[in-house]
């Protein structure tokens, strides 16, 4: 099966599914009223979330928490944690 079908897939369980494991955290600095320099991440694209996630994880983007953040997860949770967050609105 095609990576953005699985995607897809993961992002309509995820909107029925309690949040994995991590999720949660990422309110404390992207809620929709947060900063705006922390950006709200609830709707937007699975795949740009995971995409940036795993750059963060990787040392590739640019960061002063979120790559340290991320390396504490596996890619698949990363993943999951992406379908969570594109799910919600």
């Amino acid at each position: 099966m095609k990576r953005g079908v699985l995607l897809t897939l993961a992002v309509a369980l995820a909107a029925a599914a309690p949040p994995p494991p991590g999720a949660l955290v990422c309110s404390g600095c992207h809620a929709a009223t947060a900063d705006p320099g922390f950006p709200p991440i609830a709707g937007r694209a699975a795949a740009e979330l995971e995409a940036e996630l795993l750059a963060y994880r990787a040392g590739t983007r640019p960061a002063t928490v979120m790559d340290r953040l991320t390396r504490g997860f596996s890619p698949g949770e990363l993943t999951s944690i992406a379908a969570y967050w594109a799910a919600q609105k």
